[in-house]
């Protein structure tokens, strides 16, 4: 059997980037992505040293725990033992998903993948036919596309939407705080850019505006005409046409503020692709909350932690 170093080298580096990649975005890790390659690299290292050594240290159970720890280190750091360790189970449980999705792929292509002491090789009598290069072109990323969603999935509907949030954003300079919960039942997108929109109501955004300010916007809103908007909040508002309940269509205010946080489950989330919709009135009758969530905002793939 004929191995290639550099075919089986740059396999591995794609797997083990890919892993990373699922990890870093299942942690909501604020690691720079310079990080990950650097991670992926440094798992590659596993393939010559596994080739020109196969009785190695690392090929080992305890070995290759301890190796997974150092490719931790190199692609997130150490900033806690509770994080680390999120980001150790995250690191096998993707390993294993998209492990056994390229196994089941090895299956259905045929014999031109070897494992090989933890490592996928592929083998033929040149420089790879277009099976094995196939699968590395365009198998991976349909492995790492399907496993993406499907934990995409799983995090939509992990969300309790019974579950209210403190919520704050920014405008201007200034802070404003509140009451925020998930609704499942609210999908309002701005139809232009695809970003999520979060309704809040006047009692949380007359404190944005002025009295005369308000009075124009909610004349705007019962006209559908930018013709009383103040010329300070031109170029910051728009309307977008959303549907209402029994069907009905209307239109909305919507802006974008400077910074929008969310905390959830004890963790603090910074939003900067988000609309707030304006609500003319109040969201809940016993004014427990003040803000509507888009429930696809905690799937941002760029969601920050602050």
């Amino acid at each position: 059997m004929t191995i290639y170093l550099d075919a089986v080298w740059i396999l591995n580096f794609l797997i083990d980037w890919m892993i990373l990649q699922l990890v870093h975005w299942l942690t909501r890790a604020s690691t720079p992505r310079v990080r990950l390659i650097a991670g992926g690299i440094v798992a590659s290292l596993l393939v010559p040293i596994t080739l020109l050594y196969p009785n190695n240290f690392f090929s080992t159970l305890p070995g290759k725990i301890i190796f997974s720890l150092i490719i931790l280190v190199v692609s997130f750091g150490f900033k806690n033992l509770r994080q680390y360790m999120k980001q150790f189970l995250s690191f096998y449980f993707v390993s294993f998903a998209i492990g056994g999705g390229l196994f089941g792929i090895y299956f259905l292509v045929g014999q031109q993948l070897h494992n090989s002491n933890g490592l996928f090789v592929t083998y033929t009598t040149g420089f790879g036919d277009m099976v094995s290069w196939t699968f590395v072109a365009i198998f991976f990323p349909i492995v790492w596309w399907f496993t993406r969603t499907r934990l995409d999935q799983i995090t939509f509907e992990k969300i309790r939407y019974s579950e209210m949030c403190p919520v704050k954003f920014e405008l201007d300079g200034n802070q404003y705080e509140t009451t925020g919960f998930f609704d499942s039942g609210n999908s309002l997108m701005d139809p232009f850019t695809k970003k999520p929109v979060i309704v809040c109501d006047e009692v949380v955004l007359k404190r944005c505006f002025s009295d005369s300010d308000w009075l124009q916007l909610k004349k705007c809103q019962e006209d559908w005409s930018f013709e009383h908007l103040p010329d300070k909040w031109l170029s910051r508002i728009r309307m977008i046409p959303y549907q209402g309940v029994g069907g009905r269509r209307a239109f909305i205010l919507i802006f974008k503020p400077d910074n929008f946080y969310v905390k959830y489950q004890n963790q603090n989330y910074c939003l900067d692709k988000v609309y707030i919709g304006i609500q003319f009135g109040e969201l809940s009758a016993d004014g427990s909350y003040h803000c509507l969530l888009h429930p696809k905002i905690m799937q941002a793939p760029k969601l920050k932690i602050s």
